[in-house]
Parts: C-alpha cells; structure tokens; sequence
C-alpha cells in the first residue's frame, strides 16, 4: 500500500522530493517533535507525552487503557515529568501573572511604604531615624515577597510577557505542582544570592529570578527533547547581555535564578521513573537548603 509523503508511518518521513522533515504533533500541527508514541507512532509534543513504562504513549491511548489491569487513576495521563496532565496547562501561569499585576497596583496606591516594607534588602534604615530594617534583622519574608514586586511599568511588563512565553509551556511539561516548585525555587535562589553578594543596603525587586530559573529548566528540556538548541542560547545570550550592560539590575538574582532552574529542570526531566518524585523535591530541598546556607551565612556577617 503507498503511504502519504510525511505521514507518521512513514519511516522516514521524506517530502515529496526526498528531503527529510521533521515531524509534528498530531494534535498541535504548529509543533514540531521528535518524539512518537509508543502504541501507535503518532508524533507528540511535550504537551501531550504521557509517560509509560517504557518511552511515551499519546493521550488518546492512555485512555484506551493499557490492558494491564490497573485502575483509571493509574492510567491517567501525565506529562513528561510524571506531573498530571490538566485541561488548562497555563492555569498556575495565568494565577502567578495575576498576583504579580494584583500586588503592581498594590504599590500604586500605596506608595513606597508598601515597598520598602517588602522589598528586599539586606540590612538599611529606610528612614534617617528609623531602625535597621532588613533580611539581617529577621525579615526572611523579603526573599519571598520581592519576587511579586516590581519598579514600574516597563519592569512588570517585560517581566509577565516573559513569564507567559515561558512558563506555559513549561508548565505544560512539568505539570503544576512540579513547576510550582521549581518557579519558587528558583526564585528563592536568586533572592539568596543577591542577599550574599550584594551590598547590604540594595534594594531588590522583581520576578526575573524566578522567570530566569524557568528559563534554565526550559533549556534542559529543550536539551532531553533533542530540540534545536541555538534559539535558547541566542535568547539566553541576548538576556544575559541586558543583565550585565543595562545598570540597576540585580544580576545576581538572574544568575542565581539561573542556576537553580538548571539544577531543578535537570532533576525534573532526567529523574529516572522508579524513583521519580524522591529525585525531583528532593532536588527542591537541596536547593532550598543552599538559599538557607547562605542567607545563615550573610546574615551572621552583617550581625
């Protein structure tokens, strides 16, 4: 029987005129994929990739069940990670972008106060006869709070439309409760290093170090997905360029951020299936326990 140039079951998925092409998901047509379910050898994205026990099964067949007795909750569909595969694979995205709009206009109407008493900051009066104030003095909140703050308009909307490019994908291939995760964590790593290195009297604001985390795991999985890599590194080359040459910027939230994401995504994508969860939080709580260290650490210098 002749096959359709490109069709899935066409082993080598040439065009017309013999030119190889990359396939692409047979439910997004728009995305291009490597990848093939193991049952019937449709391609599919990230998006749609429910792990099996042995590659990735499409969700079409993961309904159809697998023969092996399981009950349904078994045999529900999940991503690539082992996170649950939703009807809204941006919803936590669209939720993080609303808080952060929310607390942006928080600070609009109630002035600088409200930031200063959020931001971070490692040890500063904010007033000349006010008290110290700062993660120094106890105030941990501040590595968590200055993630939803923001200096003005350009800074939020450059930030939420990077969130949204990012992170909904991301959050489609990790599942919620694992990108969650690793959006806090890596925040958290870059509020913990600007707080080491920077001077203690620097404010700091902003979710870049948690959207350059996402940013870092979207590039491991880019690198597990076997996706051509060169548009991640230009966009990460681009962004790191801005970091260091554009000045009041926080670099060492971006780098820590950075870095957390790179070391989170790894676990994330690469944790073998048997003990999956125990490899993905736990690599959570190392690096939680790393922003611990070093908020000790700089908090014993500066007291």
């Amino acid at each position: 029987m002749d096959q359709a140039p490109g069709s899935p079951q066409d082993p080598q998925n040439q065009g017309p005129h013999g030119a190889r092409e990359q396939p692409v998901c047979y439910r997004h047509p728009d995305r291009e994929t490597g990848i093939r379910c193991t049952r019937c050898e449709r391609p599919i994205c990230p998006e749609c990739m429910v792990g099996a026990s042995v590659g990735f099964q499409c969700p079409e067949c993961v309904r159809g069940g697998s023969g092996t007795g399981h009950p349904p909750a078994a045999s529900r569909p999940r991503t690539l990670t082992g996170g649950t595969v939703t009807e809204d694979p941006r919803l936590v995205t669209k939720v993080l972008i609303g808080i952060n709009l929310f607390v942006f206009l928080l600070q609009l109407s109630l002035g600088d106060a409200f930031r200063d008493h959020f931001e971070l900051v490692g040890d500063a009066r904010f007033t000349a006869a006010g008290p110290l104030e700062g993660v120094a003095q106890g105030q941990w909140y501040r590595l968590l709070t200055a993630m939803f703050l923001h200096a003005n308009y350009v800074h939020i909307l450059f930030n939420m439309l990077s969130l949204w490019w990012i992170g909904g994908p991301l959050e489609a291939a990790l599942g919620r409760a694992r990108y969650l995760a690793l959006y806090f964590t890596s925040g958290l790593a870059g509020s913990a290093l600007t707080y080491l290195i920077a001077a203690p009297t620097q404010p700091s604001l902003g979710a870049s170090g948690a959207i350059f985390g996402l940013f870092g795991a979207t590039a491991v999985l880019m690198r597990r997905l076997r996706y051509d890599m060169r548009p991640v590194i230009g966009l990460l080359v681009v962004n790191l360029i801005i970091t260091f040459g554009w000045g009041n910027i926080a670099w060492q939230a971006h780098i820590g951020g950075l870095v957390g994401g790179v070391v989170v995504g790894y676990a994330m994508v690469h944790a073998p299936r048997e003990r999956r969860t125990l490899v993905q939080y736990g690599t959570c709580a190392l690096v939680l326990a790393a922003v611990v260290v070093m908020t000790l650490a700089r908090t014993a210098q500066l007291t």
